[in-house]
C-alpha cells in the first residue's frame, strides 16, 4: 500500500476484472475515512449528513460532483426530507469495492468537513 495519503491519490480507471479490496486493504483504508460505514452486504461504503437545509445540500452534491467527476468515479447520492444527504460509495464493474471508493470518501471528506469559516455548519453528522 502506498504512503501517500488516499486524500492526494488519483482514481484509477476500472472497467473490471480485478478482485476486490481483499481484509487488509479494506481494514486500512477504513481507519483512513472512520466517518464512512461498511454496508451489511461489505460491497459498499456509506456516510450520511444533516446538511441543516436544502440549499446546503445541493451545495454539498455539486462539491461531490466535482470530486466525482475529476476521478471519473461516481457515487450514489440521495437527498431525502430536503437536508439528509447519504453518499454511498461502490465500484460498479467490481461489484464491490476498490481502492477507488476510499480514495473520494477522503476527498469528500476533506472537502466538506473543512467547509470555510462563513459556511462551516453546510454538513454535520446525520
Amino acid at each position: 500500500m502506498s504512503g501517500i495519503p488516499l486524500h492526494e491519490r488519483t482514481c484509477k480507471a476500472c472497467e473490471g476484472g480485478v478482485d476486490p479490496v481483499g481484509e487488509n486493504e479494506l481494514a486500512s483504508w477504513r481507519r483512513d475515512v472512520p466517518q464512512w460505514q461498511l454496508a451489511e452486504d461489505g460491497k459498499s461504503i456509506y456516510r450520511k449528513w444533516n446538511t441543516g437545509d436544502f440549499v446546503k445540500a445541493i451545495s454539498a452534491m455539486r462539491e461531490i460532483a466535482e470530486l466525482a467527476e475529476a476521478d471519473a468515479h461516481h457515487p450514489d447520492l440521495h437527498l431525502t426530507g430536503y437536508r439528509h444527504l447519504k453518499v454511498v460509495l461502490t465500484t460498479h464493474a467490481i461489484g464491490g469495492l476498490s481502492e477507488n471508493d476510499f480514495i473520494l470518501a477522503a476527498k469528500i471528506d476533506r472537502r466538506l468537513d473543512q467547509a470555510p469559516a462563513d459556511d462551516s455548519d453546510i454538513v454535520g453528522p446525520a
